[in-house]
């Protein structure tokens, strides 16, 4: 597993997303692409173990790096095997896991990163 999310963080943030409706994120409000971080109580190391359980078991879904605050998975679509970008940034201070699901290529995903995150919001509630 490669550790490279200096690369994928800007100024110690998920990237935001692009102009093209292909996208989510939770680090930047006011656009369309925003959606909700996942909130957690209790132990963030916990909570963080909890998260990547989920993505480890997640259909069609590989961990590519991962550090104690930071998570990247690439999600292969069902239908057409297109590689989408899943990241998870840990915030221990705010109780929060900010979350950016991108296509990487394309333009309109149909709502496909929006429902992905979801769902993984809806398992991490769940346990």
């Amino acid at each position: 597993m490669t550790n490279h999310d200096e690369t994928r963080l800007l100024d110690g943030k998920l990237r935001r997303c692009p102009d093209s409706p292909n996208c989510v994120c939770s680090e930047h409000e006011g656009r369309e692409h925003w959606i909700e971080p996942m909130p957690f109580s209790g132990d963030a190391s916990d909570a963080w173990q909890r998260l990547t359980g989920i993505l480890r078991n997640y259909p069609r879904t590989k961990i590519v790096s991962e550090t104690a605050d930071y998570i990247e998975t690439r999600v292969r679509t069902r239908i057409f095997r297109f590689e989408d970008v899943l990241e998870f940034r840990l915030d221990r201070v705010a109780n929060l896991i900010h979350v950016r699901s991108a296509s990487r290529i394309g333009y309109s995903d149909l709502g496909a990163n929006r429902r992905r995150v979801e769902a993984i919001r809806k398992l991490f509630c769940e346990e």
